[in-house]
């Protein structure tokens, strides 16, 4: 069946790193466009970062030039490096897969604080 398996969640201090991982598996990966959203407790879901199958990136404003997305098509992999952690970046993180089908995974939370 279809999954999506996010992992690399934690607990950070301000400025530092984490690099979250996405297993997918179920589907053709390599035909997909993938994703990773983020939503913080009383907001809504938002895009952080694309890779098209292509690996044309796009990031949210709020991300560029912190956060890193790419992709491993023979291992079905997408990641998200995330450098210079703010606490506004505390979030459940989820990863996406889209093309003829939508899929989600159920999400790693990522908590920055000092």
């Amino acid at each position: 069946q279809v999954q999506l398996v996010e992992s690399g969640g934690g607990l950070v201090q301000p400025g530092g790193s984490l690099r979250l991982s996405c297993a997918a598996s179920g589907f053709t990966f390599s035909v997909y466009a993938m994703s990773w959203y983020r939503q913080a407790p009383g907001k809504e879901r938002e895009l952080v970062a694309t890779i098209s199958t292509g690996r044309n990136t796009n990031y949210a404003d709020s991300v560029k030039g912190r956060f890193t997305i790419s992709r491993d098509n023979v291992k079905m992999m997408v990641y998200l490096q995330m450098n210079n952690l703010k606490p506004e970046d505390t979030a459940v993180y989820y990863c996406k897969g889209t093309w003829s089908q939508v899929y989600w995974g159920r999400g790693t939370q990522v908590t920055v604080s000092s």
